[in-house]
């Protein structure tokens, strides 16, 4: 059997029936004592809501915690947190079919793709360069990587692995590759695949999309192009369709706001048709679109079928999310704006300490989703990090090898921008001027 073959076999799975065993709420608890009757403890108070059918998430509030602002994962609301601890549900149940249906349904909306399919499985972001790597890419051809950072790097060793013949347009620390340098690359040699990252976690630096979408159509139309958007989903707008972007990959714990765990992709029918023609079978078995792809059209279609046990309980999150991104009172427009705003309010209030940005014109080239400062002089991660933690407030470290030491990064993302009522950023912002000054940091 050839492997289009399998492609097309692979869509008629074997549909399971989810079968409840009722009789376990009767049996005896093991190890009790025969000569006294049974009794069962009543359920708790939480336990009974979750299963109560009529229960919802009114009233159900988070323990308190330290306040997460990295670039992800980012803080979950109560509303997607109570969703993932949904009860332990089959795969292939009634209940959760339409469940994944519809959140293949909603990331389309989020991503302006009508026509694109989503895959959704386990994995985290990175699973995702696998995805494209496999099934897109064919060993031997030729993938420009632009790179804006650390995760450019890591997406062309993921190449690499997969055998293609990798060229790296790098620009310096803080900036991205300007729209003249691709347009000359593209000019000088024919690649099968063009990637970048939109918002390269290790130094905040927000890639021009829509720019290189336009540039590709343009120069190089046969070339699919690939948008990493691990941290730019759901705080960046990202138009796939009306760009020109193929792929769109990235993961459940940013600005789609759920907990880690997901690897969310979108592919144009432009990506598959050209993973359709590939002359071998995808070179990834976890990763292959001759597994996933019929997987995806079935649960959409309102039948579950099985490659991978999905994660029910994540995915129940991420349908909470993305209903709230799609259908809640902030409108995605609303949401693009509101991010802008806060990115402008948390990087004038940095350059109003005296404090720089890793990336030279923050406001214009910075991402929305999050800020990289570098540390005054004389004050070091050690100095300031514990600080924000003994307030209750969790920023990262930096990140990029080569300046890792010299700067820390904040996220500000989801529900910490959407939902203003809840404080964070005046209190993240408040709490940095504080912490800088018991370090020693004298500022403006």
């Amino acid at each position: 059997m050839s492997w289009r073959t399998a492609l097309t076999s692979q869509a008629r799975v074997t549909h399971r029936t989810l079968q409840v065993a009722s009789h376990l709420s009767a049996s005896p608890a093991r190890h009790s004592n025969p000569s006294s009757p049974v009794t069962s403890p009543p359920p708790s108070p939480r336990l009974s809501a979750t299963m109560s059918s009529s229960a919802g998430s009114a009233g159900f509030k988070q323990e308190p915690h330290k306040l997460l602002v990295i670039p992800g994962p980012i803080e979950v609301s109560d509303d997607v947190l109570w969703a993932n601890a949904h009860p332990s549900v089959s795969h292939v149940s009634p209940d959760f079919v339409p469940i994944l249906g519809d959140s293949i349904r909603m990331l389309r909306q989020v991503l302006f793709a009508p026509e694109s399919q989503p895959v959704i499985t386990a994995g985290s972001g990175t699973l995702g360069w696998d995805h494209v790597a496999a099934n897109v890419a064919q060993p031997g051809e030729d993938v420009l990587v632009l790179n804006s950072g650390y995760f450019g790097d890591s997406f062309a060793e993921c190449f690499e692995t997969y055998g293609a013949k990798v060229t790296q347009l790098k620009a310096p620390i803080g900036s991205k590759p300007a729209l003249s340098d691709v347009e000359a690359a593209l000019k000088s040699k024919k690649y099968s695949v063009v990637t970048f990252t939109h918002v390269d976690t290790s130094t905040g630096v927000l890639s021009d999309a829509k720019g290189l979408g336009e540039l590709v159509k343009r120069v190089s139309p046969e070339s699919i192009l690939v948008l990493d958007g691990v941290c730019s989903v759901g705080s960046e707008e990202i138009r796939m369709q009306d760009w020109g972007i193929d792929v769109v990959l990235t993961a459940s714990q940013k600005g789609l706001g759920c907990p880690p765990g997901l690897m969310v992709l979108a592919a144009s029918k432009k990506a598959i048709a050209k993973f359709e023609k590939r002359a071998s079978p995808p070179n990834s078995y976890f990763a292959s679109w001759a597994k996933w792809l019929p997987v995806m059209k079935a649960y959409e279609s309102g039948t579950g079928a099985y490659f991978g046990t999905p994660p029910t309980n994540l995915i129940y999150a991420l349908n909470a999310s993305l209903q709230a991104i799609t259908k809640g009172s902030v409108s995605l427009e609303d949401r693009f704006a509101a991010h802008k705003a806060t990115s402008a309010k948390v990087k004038n209030f940095v350059q109003s300490l005296g404090l720089e940005q890793l990336v030279a014109d923050g406001i214009k080239d910075g991402a929305n989703g999050m800020t990289a400062v570098k540390y005054p002089q004389g004050i070091k991660a050690g100095d300031l990090l514990p600080k924000m933690v003994a307030k209750n407030i969790v920023i990262a470290a930096g990140l990029h090898k080569e300046v890792k030491d010299t700067y820390f990064r904040i996220g500000h993302m989801g529900v910490t921008v959407v939902d203003p009522s809840r404080g964070d950023i005046d209190h993240l912002l408040k709490s940095l001027k504080e912490s800088l000054s018991e370090a020693g940091y004298k500022g403006n």
